[in-house]
């Protein structure tokens, strides 16, 4: 699963609350108090510099994520 700069991540913060992080990156970028929040916050993120996004559980499992551009692997239609 690729960690890397091509991705963020919505990550519970350990303080509570939850963090959206560039992949690789030490520091969040944004910290918000529901995980709602920073989803919109790290779709918008994800969207305006194509990058996957990656929602993590409570339990800092990959819960879902979306693809916002280089997709390696566009759905055919």
């Amino acid at each position: 699963m690729a960690k890397g700069p091509d991705t963020h991540h919505v990550v519970p913060n350990p303080d509570g609350g939850w963090d959206v992080k560039r992949g690789g990156g030490d520091r969040a970028s944004s910290h918000h108090d529901t995980k709602q929040d920073a989803v919109d916050r790290a779709r918008q993120v994800s969207r305006n510099q194509e990058t996957e996004l990656r929602i993590h559980n409570k339990n800092g499992q990959i819960g879902s994520s979306d693809s916002h551009g280089n997709d390696p692997h566009p759905p055919k239609g």
